[in-house]
């Protein structure tokens, strides 16, 4: 692999202010260690794990009862290590450390409705709703759930069940009833906060029947607070031990919060996997590993700083909006979006952006393709002068949805290609605002991670593709599953194949450049005659065609061997034909290799995804091999999955 130019470079001033930088001199006069190069600092941070970890602690300014002398026990087993085991201290007061009129959220719902909150008034807010919950019974390690759009309110919510050291959970409501009770009927929570509606392309949503039919099955439940999304009054009435959020909190004082002060391990969130291969993995975070990882991110990798105004466009089901409501400890600005990315023209998240003076732009791959695609220019139409990090997750972004950032977007901007996963609530592989960006890989290997490549029989590749695993423990590796007493369920989906060692589940590989490519993953790999293919190449040369709006591929069993089949969707009023499946198996050819090439290409009406966007390979490839789909309620769309049975050209 040759090194390529980069495509954006920071510039010595942008180097100079970086908060990596000031990090990186800070460890200087501390640890007296000359760390010159981001290589050197990550090695320090793997290799002098205590050190490390204590220094995010006190960079990044963590509000603690006391820290305590210990920084990890146990370090070197996984799972097993612990982090500041002596440490008390409470998320939501991390989150809530300003009180002035500066905003503290944004937020908007299409173009239908607008509100801000200063840092007072969200204060305040937590302050109401954390003594009404206080007073129906909440305590530490109860489950609060949300079934909320993201507005103001679900933050609200969450910090409030946060400062009683109590555990949040939340599905967003486009959500189906029985893929609600799949999460929060394994989690049994004592209070449910409620929608009674959402916009979606600029529709309407009814949700107050669905939480009738979710309570039914739901007994656990003692308190119900309908969170109404527009200023009209819903009818609770048929909904049991139900009060509306306004009358929840009336006459609850505004006083200073009592945060309860918990072990730096206690619970903070309760995660889900997706779901599609059976019912969600409950995964429990904590609340010290939570705050430091994703301080260590904004901070250090995404450069954030106070009063930066940082924006993710995401769902309270995606792990993502969790990441994003914690840059309120950085003392940034949150811009709340809640609706389709593409109401009422393309580019209207760039409109937020705009009139918002974004620092932060967070998506998804899949939105940044959709876009290049559509011909948005937003460069052309939008004042994008403050953004200074544009990021991508959820999928991974295609080298030419990196030249549509630098070409469409900002030439002049850090393109943050991150990846991690719901399993960590954090990164493997993040963005370095003072390092190069280069087409087709994310930047870095992650501080603190000890992220590395494996092949099949657990030994370092170099040069090479294999397994995304993590050799070294850290702060947000999961407290277990929930309802998993001896841990057996947690250690088998991460531990089993590489003993102390968390293997992810990536196909991937390190660059020259020391930044990293993912393939897909491993278990939608393909293997043609044997030969390990991430479905993520193929991806890359289908959706440059423009006639072309997605592609999935599986392998299917055939002949004793496995054949690549493509299915693709194409541009509304396209059509599927020999001339455009030639050019495809032309340019996988050139840009892959022959075993790349796709046996069939078949043209279909849609494709699954889950609810988080993302396309579904292991649930596409059960059907055409008429095997079950275990849960269809994480799918966001599966009706879809009707399009890939008995088809006449995978029997020949």
């Amino acid at each position: 692999m040759c090194v390529a130019e980069p495509l954006w470079r920071p510039d010595s001033s942008r180097v100079k202010s970086a908060n990596m930088t000031a990090f990186r001199n800070w460890l200087k006069e501390e640890y007296e260690v000359s760390l010159n190069s981001y290589s050197a600092l990550h090695q320090f941070s793997v290799s002098r794990q205590e050190e490390f970890w204590a220094a995010v602690w006190q960079f990044s300014g963590v509000i603690a009862d006391t820290r305590g002398d210990r920084v990890v026990v146990d370090g070197n087993s996984m799972p097993g290590a612990q982090f500041f085991p002596d440490a008390k201290l409470n998320f939501a007061e991390n989150l809530l450390r300003r009180r002035d009129d500066g905003e503290a959220l944004v937020f908007r719902a299409e173009d239908q409705i607008e509100r801000r909150l200063s840092w007072r008034e969200l204060y305040e807010e937590v302050s109401r709703i954390a003594a009404a919950l206080k007073m129906v019974g909440v305590q530490p390690g109860d489950r609060c759930a949300g079934f909320l759009p993201n507005s103001p309110e679900a933050v609200v919510a969450m910090l409030a069940t946060a400062s009683l050291g109590a555990i949040w959970t939340s599905c967003s409501p486009d959500f189906g009833t029985r893929g609600v009770l799949d999460r929060f009927g394994q989690v049994a929570p004592k209070v449910l906060f409620a929608t009674d509606g959402y916009i979606y392309d600029q529709k309407w949503h009814v949700s107050l029947p669905r939480v009738e039919d979710i309570l039914a099955e739901l007994p656990s439940v003692q308190q119900v607070i309908v969170v109404p999304f527009s200023d009209s009054v819903p009818d609770i009435k048929p909904i049991n031990n139900s009060v509306l959020w306004s009358e929840f909190n009336t006459g609850r004082t505004q006083d200073q919060i009592s945060f309860e002060l918990m072990p730096f391990n206690h619970p903070l969130y309760i995660m889900y996997s997706s779901g599609t291969t059976g019912v969600p993995k409950c995964i429990v975070h904590s609340a010290g590993g939570t705050l430091l990882q994703h301080l260590k991110e904004h901070q250090l990798h995404c450069d954030i700083k106070p009063n930066d105004r940082v924006f993710y466009f995401t769902t309270c089901g995606w792990m993502m909006w969790n990441w994003l409501v914690s840059a309120l400890a950085s003392e940034a600005t949150l811009l709340l979006y809640d609706g389709s990315p593409f109401a009422i023209k393309d580019d209207i998240l760039f409109d937020f952006a705009s009139e918002e003076k974004m620092t932060f732009f967070g998506t998804s791959a899949k939105y940044i393709d959709t876009l290049a695609k559509r011909g948005a220019q937003p460069s052309q139409s939008h004042d994008l002068r403050a953004l200074r990090t544009f990021a991508s997750t959820g999928s991974p972004l295609a080298p030419e949805g990196f030249d549509y950032i630098y070409q469409n977007v900002k030439r002049d901007i850090c393109l943050s290609s991150i990846s991690g996963g719901t399993d960590i609530l954090g990164c493997f592989v993040c963005g370095n605002p003072t390092a190069p960006v280069y087409r087709g890989e994310i930047q870095v290997l992650a501080l603190g991670m000890a992220t590395d490549v494996f092949d099949s029989n657990g030994k370092p590749v170099r040069g090479g593709k294999g397994e995304l695993v993590c050799t070294a423990s850290f702060p947000s590796l999961p407290i277990g599953f929930w309802n998993d007493p001896d841990g057996s369920r947690y250690y088998a989906a991460y531990f089993e194949r590489f003993p102390n060692v968390w293997c992810h589940g990536d196909f991937v590989e390190i660059t020259k450049n020391g930044g990293m490519i993912i393939y897909g993953r491993s278990d939608a790999t393909l293997n043609p005659g044997g030969v390990r293919i991430g479905t993520a190449e193929i991806y890359r040369q289908v959706e440059t065609f423009v006639n072309i709006e997605e592609a999935i591929c599986i392998g299917q069993d055939w002949d004793n061997d496995t054949r690549i089949i493509l299915f693709v969707r194409m541009t509304k009023g396209k059509e599927l034909d020999e001339s455009l499946v030639a050019k495809i198996r032309k340019r996988v050819r050139k840009n892959c290799s022959p075993r790349h090439i796709p046996a069939k290409v078949i043209a279909v009406a849609d494709i699954p995804r889950t609810r988080s966007g993302k396309i579904t390979e292991l649930a596409v490839r059960n059907v055409v091999h008429g095997l079950p789909v275990k849960n269809k309620e994480a799918l966001a769309n599966p009706e879809a999955l009707e399009n890939f049975k008995n088809i006449i050209e995978l029997k020949s």
